[in-house]
């Protein structure tokens, strides 16, 4: 990989972690919100279903998590192991990828 694009891996892995900051504090905010109210899981499914805030801020959540997580594992397993390359970089963004998709589909539940 070219000097360029690991600058931009750079780039993405300290942007995603001040984004993930930030949401993961909302998230905790509205975690304690809830439990504080007494909210069950249905009140809260009920709070969230159709809500197009709360799916935009999960989507992002998500996009951000893959990410961050994807470029996080290829620089611990290029640091740790002898794996390096296409298929490195193929396998990262399988990775990436599948849990975007696992996460996106929990975020939808909560709005369908």
């Amino acid at each position: 990989m070219t000097a360029r694009a690991e600058t931009w891996l750079w780039i993405v892995q300290r942007g995603t972690a001040a984004f993930l900051a930030l949401a993961v504090a909302i998230h905790l905010v509205t975690i304690v919100y809830a439990e504080q109210r007494g909210l069950s899981a249905a009140a809260i499914l009920a709070r969230t279903h159709g809500n197009g805030a709360w799916l935009g801020f999960y989507s992002l959540f998500v996009a951000a998590a893959a990410a961050h997580a994807g470029v996080g594992l290829r620089a611990i397993l290029r640091e740790s192991t002898r794996w390096q390359g296409p298929s490195l970089d193929a396998a990262i963004g399988l990775f990436a990828a599948l849990l975007a998709i696992i996460g996106w589909r929990a975020a939808w539940g909560l709005f369908a």
